[in-house]
Protein backbone atom coordinates (compact mmCIF):
# COMPACT_ATOMS: atom_id res chain seq x y z
CA UNK A 1 0.00 0.00 0.00
CA UNK A 2 2.78 2.42 0.95
CA UNK A 3 4.60 1.65 -2.31
CA UNK A 4 1.43 2.39 -4.31
CA UNK A 5 1.00 5.74 -2.55
CA UNK A 6 4.66 6.61 -3.14
CA UNK A 7 4.38 5.73 -6.85
CA UNK A 8 1.17 7.79 -7.11
CA UNK A 9 2.88 10.82 -5.53
CA UNK A 10 5.85 10.46 -7.90
CA UNK A 11 3.52 10.24 -10.89
CA UNK A 12 1.61 13.37 -9.88
CA UNK A 13 4.85 15.23 -9.21
CA UNK A 14 6.11 14.19 -12.64
CA UNK A 15 2.89 15.37 -14.32
CA UNK A 16 3.09 18.72 -12.54
CA UNK A 17 6.75 19.39 -13.31
CA UNK A 18 6.41 18.23 -16.92
CA UNK A 19 3.80 20.91 -17.54
CA UNK A 20 6.28 23.71 -16.87
CA UNK A 21 9.42 24.64 -18.82
CA UNK A 22 11.93 25.51 -16.12
CA UNK A 23 15.00 24.82 -18.27
CA UNK A 24 14.48 28.06 -20.21
CA UNK A 25 15.10 30.35 -17.23
CA UNK A 26 17.36 33.06 -18.78
CA UNK A 27 19.01 33.73 -15.41
CA UNK A 28 20.19 30.13 -15.05
CA UNK A 29 23.95 29.57 -15.19
CA UNK A 30 25.93 26.34 -15.37
CA UNK A 31 28.94 25.16 -13.38
CA UNK A 32 30.49 23.91 -16.62
CA UNK A 33 33.09 26.17 -18.22
CA UNK A 34 31.43 27.51 -21.40
CA UNK A 35 31.99 30.48 -23.70
CA UNK A 36 29.65 33.46 -23.65
CA UNK A 37 28.28 33.15 -27.19
CA UNK A 38 28.02 29.37 -27.40
CA UNK A 39 25.17 27.87 -29.43
CA UNK A 40 24.62 25.48 -26.52
CA UNK A 41 24.06 27.34 -23.24
CA UNK A 42 22.29 25.60 -20.37
CA UNK A 43 19.01 27.00 -21.76
CA UNK A 44 19.38 24.90 -24.94
CA UNK A 45 19.87 21.24 -23.92
CA UNK A 46 19.44 19.57 -27.32
CA UNK A 47 19.41 15.81 -27.85
CA UNK A 48 21.67 13.68 -30.00
CA UNK A 49 23.49 10.36 -30.32
CA UNK A 50 27.25 9.95 -30.16
CA UNK A 51 30.03 7.37 -30.06
CA UNK A 52 32.16 7.77 -26.91
CA UNK A 53 35.92 7.38 -26.44
CA UNK A 54 35.17 3.83 -25.24
CA UNK A 55 33.39 2.98 -28.54
CA UNK A 56 29.98 3.00 -26.85
CA UNK A 57 27.01 4.59 -28.62
CA UNK A 58 24.84 6.59 -26.27
CA UNK A 59 22.10 9.19 -26.25
CA UNK A 60 23.29 12.52 -24.95
CA UNK A 61 22.97 16.26 -24.71
CA UNK A 62 25.39 19.15 -24.99
CA UNK A 63 26.22 22.19 -22.88
CA UNK A 64 28.95 24.44 -24.27
CA UNK A 65 31.69 22.19 -25.64
CA UNK A 66 30.81 19.29 -23.34
CA UNK A 67 28.86 16.24 -24.50
CA UNK A 68 26.86 14.63 -21.69
CA UNK A 69 26.18 10.89 -21.59
CA UNK A 70 22.52 10.58 -20.58
CA UNK A 71 22.80 6.79 -20.34
CA UNK A 72 25.48 7.11 -17.65
CA UNK A 73 23.56 9.91 -15.95
CA UNK A 74 20.46 7.68 -15.77
CA UNK A 75 22.37 4.61 -14.55
CA UNK A 76 23.89 6.69 -11.74
CA UNK A 77 20.42 7.63 -10.49
CA UNK A 78 20.11 11.25 -11.56
CA UNK A 79 16.68 10.69 -13.19
CA UNK A 80 15.18 8.60 -10.39
CA UNK A 81 12.18 10.92 -9.97
CA UNK A 82 11.18 10.56 -13.64
CA UNK A 83 9.42 7.35 -14.81
CA UNK A 84 11.88 6.15 -17.47
CA UNK A 85 12.70 2.65 -18.66
CA UNK A 86 16.18 1.44 -17.69
CA UNK A 87 17.42 1.38 -21.29
CA UNK A 88 15.80 4.56 -22.60
CA UNK A 89 19.18 6.27 -23.14
CA UNK A 90 21.18 3.11 -23.92
CA UNK A 91 20.06 2.97 -27.54
CA UNK A 92 21.58 4.06 -30.83
CA UNK A 93 18.66 6.31 -31.82
CA UNK A 94 16.31 8.74 -30.10
CA UNK A 95 13.19 7.11 -31.56
CA UNK A 96 11.95 5.44 -28.35
CA UNK A 97 12.68 8.51 -26.22
CA UNK A 98 10.79 10.70 -28.70
CA UNK A 99 7.89 8.23 -28.69
CA UNK A 100 7.47 8.81 -24.93
CA UNK A 101 5.96 12.21 -25.69
CA UNK A 102 6.26 15.83 -24.66
CA UNK A 103 5.84 15.28 -20.90
CA UNK A 104 8.91 13.05 -20.83
CA UNK A 105 11.01 15.32 -23.08
CA UNK A 106 10.17 18.32 -20.92
CA UNK A 107 10.77 16.57 -17.60
CA UNK A 108 14.16 15.21 -18.73
CA UNK A 109 15.26 18.55 -20.13
CA UNK A 110 14.21 20.36 -16.94
CA UNK A 111 16.10 17.81 -14.86
CA UNK A 112 19.30 18.17 -16.92
CA UNK A 113 19.12 21.93 -16.43
CA UNK A 114 18.84 21.41 -12.66
CA UNK A 115 21.76 18.95 -12.53
CA UNK A 116 24.10 21.33 -14.33
CA UNK A 117 22.86 24.50 -12.62
CA UNK A 118 25.63 26.37 -10.80
CA UNK A 119 23.66 26.13 -7.54
CA UNK A 120 23.38 22.33 -7.66
CA UNK A 121 26.44 20.73 -6.03
CA UNK A 122 25.47 17.04 -6.44
CA UNK A 123 27.32 16.25 -9.68
CA UNK A 124 29.41 19.41 -9.52
CA UNK A 125 31.32 18.00 -6.54
CA UNK A 126 31.37 14.36 -7.68
CA UNK A 127 34.51 14.04 -9.82
CA UNK A 128 34.17 10.27 -10.19
CA UNK A 129 30.71 10.59 -11.75
CA UNK A 130 31.92 13.39 -14.00
CA UNK A 131 34.57 11.07 -15.47
CA UNK A 132 31.91 8.78 -16.97
CA UNK A 133 29.28 11.42 -17.76
CA UNK A 134 31.23 14.27 -19.40
CA UNK A 135 33.12 14.20 -22.69
CA UNK A 136 34.91 16.90 -24.63
CA UNK A 137 33.88 17.18 -28.27
CA UNK A 138 37.16 15.69 -29.53
CA UNK A 139 36.37 12.51 -27.56
CA UNK A 140 33.09 11.78 -29.36
CA UNK A 141 31.79 11.12 -32.87
CA UNK A 142 28.28 12.34 -33.64
CA UNK A 143 25.81 9.88 -35.19
CA UNK A 144 22.49 10.25 -36.99
CA UNK A 145 20.17 11.10 -34.05
CA UNK A 146 17.10 9.21 -35.28
CA UNK A 147 16.30 6.29 -37.51
CA UNK A 148 14.33 8.16 -40.15
CA UNK A 149 11.47 5.94 -41.24
CA UNK A 150 9.84 8.41 -43.59
CA UNK A 151 11.06 11.70 -45.03
CA UNK A 152 8.91 14.39 -46.62
CA UNK A 153 10.22 17.55 -48.29
CA UNK A 154 7.96 20.60 -48.43
CA UNK A 155 8.18 23.59 -50.76
CA UNK A 156 7.02 26.29 -48.35
CA UNK A 157 9.00 29.47 -49.07
CA UNK A 158 7.02 31.79 -51.31
CA UNK A 159 10.17 33.75 -52.24
CA UNK A 160 11.94 30.54 -53.30
CA UNK A 161 8.93 29.26 -55.24
CA UNK A 162 8.55 32.60 -57.06
CA UNK A 163 12.26 32.81 -57.88
CA UNK A 164 12.40 29.31 -59.34
CA UNK A 165 9.08 29.78 -61.14
CA UNK A 166 10.21 33.06 -62.66
CA UNK A 167 13.42 31.46 -63.95
CA UNK A 168 11.66 28.63 -65.75
CA UNK A 169 8.11 29.91 -66.46
CA UNK A 170 8.34 33.69 -66.34
CA UNK A 171 7.16 36.17 -63.70
CA UNK A 172 3.49 35.94 -64.69
CA UNK A 173 3.38 32.18 -64.06
CA UNK A 174 5.93 31.97 -61.25
CA UNK A 175 3.55 30.37 -58.73
CA UNK A 176 1.52 27.39 -59.88
CA UNK A 177 -2.23 27.59 -59.12
CA UNK A 178 -2.13 25.25 -56.11
CA UNK A 179 0.79 26.85 -54.26
CA UNK A 180 -1.12 29.40 -52.15
CA UNK A 181 -3.74 26.80 -51.21
CA UNK A 182 -1.70 23.80 -50.02
CA UNK A 183 1.75 23.16 -48.52
CA UNK A 184 3.23 21.47 -51.60
CA UNK A 185 5.51 18.52 -50.84
CA UNK A 186 6.89 15.24 -52.12
CA UNK A 187 7.70 12.03 -50.28
CA UNK A 188 11.46 11.45 -50.38
CA UNK A 189 13.85 8.72 -49.32
CA UNK A 190 15.50 8.30 -45.92
CA UNK A 191 18.43 6.00 -46.73
CA UNK A 192 20.84 8.80 -47.70
CA UNK A 193 20.15 11.25 -44.86
CA UNK A 194 23.50 11.72 -43.12
CA UNK A 195 24.87 13.74 -40.18
CA UNK A 196 27.11 16.79 -40.53
CA UNK A 197 30.75 16.01 -41.27
CA UNK A 198 30.19 13.09 -43.65
CA UNK A 199 31.48 13.95 -47.16
CA UNK A 200 29.45 13.07 -50.25
CA UNK A 201 30.39 12.38 -53.86
CA UNK A 202 29.16 14.35 -56.84
CA UNK A 203 26.28 12.28 -58.26
CA UNK A 204 25.90 10.83 -61.75
CA UNK A 205 22.74 10.89 -63.82
CA UNK A 206 21.12 11.77 -67.12
CA UNK A 207 21.21 15.39 -68.33
CA UNK A 208 19.86 17.13 -71.41
CA UNK A 209 22.45 19.47 -72.98
CA UNK A 210 21.19 22.84 -74.21
CA UNK A 211 19.88 22.63 -77.76
CA UNK A 212 19.77 18.84 -77.75
CA UNK A 213 16.85 16.41 -77.67
CA UNK A 214 19.01 13.47 -76.58
CA UNK A 215 20.27 13.08 -72.99
CA UNK A 216 23.83 12.31 -71.95
CA UNK A 217 25.07 10.49 -68.85
CA UNK A 218 27.70 11.76 -66.45
CA UNK A 219 28.39 13.63 -63.21
CA UNK A 220 26.18 16.58 -62.33
CA UNK A 221 27.60 19.94 -63.39
CA UNK A 222 25.05 21.98 -61.45
CA UNK A 223 25.38 20.65 -57.91
CA UNK A 224 23.53 22.84 -55.43
CA UNK A 225 22.76 23.15 -51.73
CA UNK A 226 19.30 23.88 -50.37
CA UNK A 227 19.14 25.75 -47.07
CA UNK A 228 16.34 24.11 -45.11
CA UNK A 229 15.34 23.12 -41.62
CA UNK A 230 13.64 19.86 -40.75
CA UNK A 231 11.39 18.87 -37.85
CA UNK A 232 11.30 15.45 -36.19
CA UNK A 233 7.97 13.94 -35.16
CA UNK A 234 6.79 11.56 -32.49
CA UNK A 235 4.31 8.73 -33.05
CA UNK A 236 1.39 11.02 -33.72
CA UNK A 237 -1.70 9.35 -35.16
CA UNK A 238 -3.30 6.15 -36.38
CA UNK A 239 -4.07 5.25 -39.97
CA UNK A 240 -7.07 7.31 -41.06
CA UNK A 241 -6.73 9.87 -38.24
CA UNK A 242 -5.81 13.46 -39.19
CA UNK A 243 -3.85 15.75 -36.85
CA UNK A 244 -5.63 19.09 -36.24
CA UNK A 245 -3.48 22.07 -37.17
CA UNK A 246 -3.57 23.57 -33.66
CA UNK A 247 -2.55 20.26 -32.05
CA UNK A 248 0.35 19.63 -34.41
CA UNK A 249 3.12 21.02 -32.20
CA UNK A 250 2.35 18.39 -29.54
CA UNK A 251 3.77 15.87 -31.98
CA UNK A 252 6.91 17.79 -33.03
CA UNK A 253 10.01 16.95 -31.00
CA UNK A 254 12.43 19.50 -32.40
CA UNK A 255 14.35 20.96 -35.31
CA UNK A 256 17.66 20.44 -37.13
CA UNK A 257 19.49 22.32 -39.86
CA UNK A 258 18.95 20.54 -43.15
CA UNK A 259 20.90 20.71 -46.43
CA UNK A 260 18.78 18.96 -49.05
CA UNK A 261 21.34 18.63 -51.83
CA UNK A 262 20.17 19.02 -55.43
CA UNK A 263 21.68 18.13 -58.79
CA UNK A 264 19.86 20.77 -60.81
CA UNK A 265 20.75 19.48 -64.28
CA UNK A 266 19.70 15.91 -63.44
CA UNK A 267 16.53 17.17 -61.75
CA UNK A 268 15.56 19.40 -64.69
CA UNK A 269 15.54 16.45 -67.10
CA UNK A 270 13.73 13.95 -64.88
CA UNK A 271 11.19 15.86 -62.78
CA UNK A 272 8.29 15.95 -65.30
CA UNK A 273 5.79 14.40 -64.67
CA UNK A 274 6.45 12.74 -61.31
CA UNK A 275 8.88 15.10 -59.60
CA UNK A 276 12.42 14.75 -58.18
CA UNK A 277 14.25 11.45 -58.14
CA UNK A 278 17.99 11.01 -58.81
CA UNK A 279 18.50 14.77 -58.69
CA UNK A 280 17.61 14.67 -54.97
CA UNK A 281 18.00 11.20 -53.47
CA UNK A 282 21.82 10.98 -53.43
CA UNK A 283 22.20 12.82 -50.09
CA UNK A 284 20.70 15.15 -47.51
CA UNK A 285 22.70 16.43 -44.53
CA UNK A 286 21.42 17.33 -41.06
CA UNK A 287 22.96 18.94 -38.00
CA UNK A 288 23.38 16.19 -35.36
CA UNK A 289 21.82 17.95 -32.33
CA UNK A 290 18.02 18.19 -32.27
CA UNK A 291 16.91 21.46 -30.64
CA UNK A 292 13.52 20.99 -28.98
CA UNK A 293 10.50 23.20 -29.56
CA UNK A 294 10.58 23.88 -25.81
CA UNK A 295 14.05 25.45 -26.14
CA UNK A 296 12.79 27.62 -29.01
CA UNK A 297 9.75 28.84 -27.09
CA UNK A 298 11.23 32.30 -26.26
CA UNK A 299 11.74 33.01 -29.96
CA UNK A 300 8.22 32.52 -31.25
CA UNK A 301 7.08 35.00 -33.88
CA UNK A 302 4.49 35.63 -36.56
CA UNK A 303 4.91 34.22 -40.05
CA UNK A 304 3.78 35.84 -43.30
CA UNK A 305 0.10 36.71 -43.52
CA UNK A 306 -1.75 34.48 -46.00
CA UNK A 307 -2.51 36.27 -49.25
CA UNK A 308 -5.26 33.82 -50.18
CA UNK A 309 -8.07 32.50 -47.98
CA UNK A 310 -7.02 29.17 -46.50
CA UNK A 311 -9.26 26.17 -45.99
CA UNK A 312 -10.34 25.68 -42.35
CA UNK A 313 -8.08 22.68 -41.67
CA UNK A 314 -5.01 24.86 -42.43
CA UNK A 315 -5.92 27.89 -40.31
CA UNK A 316 -3.52 27.96 -37.37
CA UNK A 317 -3.83 30.21 -34.30
CA UNK A 318 -1.09 32.13 -32.50
CA UNK A 319 2.61 32.45 -33.24
CA UNK A 320 3.48 29.23 -35.06
CA UNK A 321 6.98 29.95 -36.30
CA UNK A 322 10.35 30.94 -34.83
CA UNK A 323 12.87 33.73 -35.35
CA UNK A 324 15.85 31.60 -36.40
CA UNK A 325 18.73 33.35 -38.16
CA UNK A 326 20.20 31.15 -40.89
CA UNK A 327 23.46 31.40 -42.81
CA UNK A 328 25.27 29.54 -45.59
CA UNK A 329 29.02 29.64 -46.25
CA UNK A 330 31.11 28.05 -49.02
CA UNK A 331 34.68 27.08 -48.19
CA UNK A 332 36.94 25.95 -51.06
CA UNK A 333 39.61 23.47 -49.99
CA UNK A 334 42.42 25.18 -48.09
CA UNK A 335 40.82 28.62 -48.35
CA UNK A 336 38.76 31.03 -46.28
CA UNK A 337 35.00 30.59 -46.28
CA UNK A 338 32.65 33.06 -47.97
CA UNK A 339 29.20 33.69 -46.49
CA UNK A 340 26.80 33.63 -49.44
CA UNK A 341 23.40 33.82 -47.74
CA UNK A 342 21.74 35.18 -44.60
CA UNK A 343 18.05 34.48 -44.16
CA UNK A 344 15.48 33.47 -41.51
CA UNK A 345 13.18 30.53 -40.78
CA UNK A 346 10.30 32.94 -40.14
CA UNK A 347 10.08 33.76 -43.87
CA UNK A 348 8.35 30.42 -44.60
CA UNK A 349 4.80 30.98 -45.89
CA UNK A 350 3.56 27.62 -44.61
CA UNK A 351 4.47 26.83 -40.98
CA UNK A 352 5.24 23.43 -39.42
CA UNK A 353 1.75 23.04 -37.93
CA UNK A 354 0.16 23.56 -41.34
CA UNK A 355 2.65 21.17 -42.94
CA UNK A 356 1.89 18.38 -40.45
CA UNK A 357 -1.87 18.99 -40.60
CA UNK A 358 -1.82 18.80 -44.39
CA UNK A 359 0.46 15.74 -44.37
CA UNK A 360 -2.09 13.84 -42.24
CA UNK A 361 -5.43 15.27 -43.37
CA UNK A 362 -5.92 12.20 -45.57
CA UNK A 363 -5.18 9.89 -42.64
CA UNK A 364 -1.48 9.27 -43.33
CA UNK A 365 0.13 8.00 -40.08
CA UNK A 366 3.24 9.73 -38.74
CA UNK A 367 5.77 7.80 -36.65
CA UNK A 368 8.49 8.59 -34.13
CA UNK A 369 11.60 9.75 -35.97
CA UNK A 370 9.88 10.83 -39.17
CA UNK A 371 11.49 13.90 -40.72
CA UNK A 372 9.79 16.80 -42.51
CA UNK A 373 11.97 19.19 -44.51
CA UNK A 374 10.81 22.80 -44.77
CA UNK A 375 11.86 23.26 -48.37
CA UNK A 376 14.44 25.86 -49.38
CA UNK A 377 14.22 28.94 -47.15
CA UNK A 378 14.70 32.15 -49.13
CA UNK A 379 14.18 35.70 -47.93
CA UNK A 380 13.06 38.82 -49.80
CA UNK A 381 16.54 40.11 -50.73
CA UNK A 382 19.13 38.73 -53.14
CA UNK A 383 21.59 38.00 -50.33
CA UNK A 384 18.95 35.95 -48.48
CA UNK A 385 18.26 33.33 -51.15
CA UNK A 386 18.63 29.73 -49.97
CA UNK A 387 20.23 28.04 -53.00
CA UNK A 388 22.90 28.66 -55.62
CA UNK A 389 20.20 28.32 -58.26
CA UNK A 390 18.78 31.59 -56.96
CA UNK A 391 21.97 33.29 -55.73
CA UNK A 392 23.65 32.91 -59.15
CA UNK A 393 20.32 33.07 -60.97
CA UNK A 394 20.88 29.71 -62.65
CA UNK A 395 24.51 30.54 -63.35
CA UNK A 396 23.93 33.91 -65.01
CA UNK A 397 25.35 35.92 -62.06
CA UNK A 398 28.25 34.03 -60.42
CA UNK A 399 28.92 34.63 -56.72
CA UNK A 400 32.33 36.14 -55.93
CA UNK A 401 34.45 34.38 -53.29
CA UNK A 402 36.66 36.10 -50.70
CA UNK A 403 39.94 34.60 -51.89
CA UNK A 404 39.27 35.03 -55.58
CA UNK A 405 37.25 33.07 -58.08
CA UNK A 406 33.50 32.65 -58.15
CA UNK A 407 30.78 30.05 -58.07
CA UNK A 408 27.76 29.35 -60.23
CA UNK A 409 27.20 26.05 -58.44
CA UNK A 410 29.19 23.92 -55.97
CA UNK A 411 32.54 22.55 -57.14
CA UNK A 412 34.48 19.45 -56.07
CA UNK A 413 36.28 19.81 -52.71
CA UNK A 414 34.05 22.73 -51.67
CA UNK A 415 32.61 22.48 -48.17
CA UNK A 416 29.14 23.95 -47.63
CA UNK A 417 28.38 25.05 -44.07
CA UNK A 418 24.91 25.84 -42.72
CA UNK A 419 24.52 27.65 -39.40
CA UNK A 420 21.49 28.76 -37.40
CA UNK A 421 20.71 30.45 -34.10
CA UNK A 422 18.04 32.38 -32.19
CA UNK A 423 18.93 35.38 -30.06
CA UNK A 424 17.17 37.90 -27.87
CA UNK A 425 18.35 40.23 -25.10
CA UNK A 426 18.46 37.34 -22.63
CA UNK A 427 19.72 34.22 -24.38
CA UNK A 428 21.15 32.70 -27.55
CA UNK A 429 20.16 29.21 -28.71
CA UNK A 430 21.93 27.65 -31.68
CA UNK A 431 22.04 24.53 -33.80
CA UNK A 432 25.79 24.25 -34.34
CA UNK A 433 26.90 23.53 -37.90
CA UNK A 434 25.64 21.39 -40.75
CA UNK A 435 28.79 20.90 -42.81
CA UNK A 436 29.50 18.73 -45.87
CA UNK A 437 32.44 18.43 -48.25
CA UNK A 438 31.85 17.53 -51.89
CA UNK A 439 34.19 14.83 -53.22
CA UNK A 440 34.81 14.14 -56.93
CA UNK A 441 32.41 11.67 -58.59
CA UNK A 442 32.81 7.94 -58.04
CA UNK A 443 34.96 6.17 -60.64
CA UNK A 444 34.49 2.52 -61.53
Amino acid sequence: MENNIFEYILLKLFEFTSMQITANNPDRKTWLDITKNTDFPIQNIPFGVFLTRDDVITIGTRIGDYAIDLGALHQLGYFEDIPLTDDIFLQDTLNDFIADGRKTWRAVRNKIADIFDVNNKTLQENKEHQKVILFTLDEIEMQLPVQVGDYTDFYSSEEHARNVGEMFRGADKALLPNWLHIPVAYHGRSSSIIPSGIPIRRPHGQKLPNGSDTPIFGPSRNLDFELEMAFITTAANHLGEPIPVNDAEEHIFGLVLFNDWSARDIQKWEYVPLGPFLGKNFASTISPWIVTLDALEPYRTEGPKPSTKQLPYLKSKGKKTFDIHLQVAIQPEGKEETVVSNTNFKHLYWNMSQQLAHHTVNGCPVNSGDMMGSGTISGPTKDSYGSMLELSWNGEKPIKLKEGGDRKFIQDNDTVILRGHCENKNTRIGFGECSTKILPPFKN
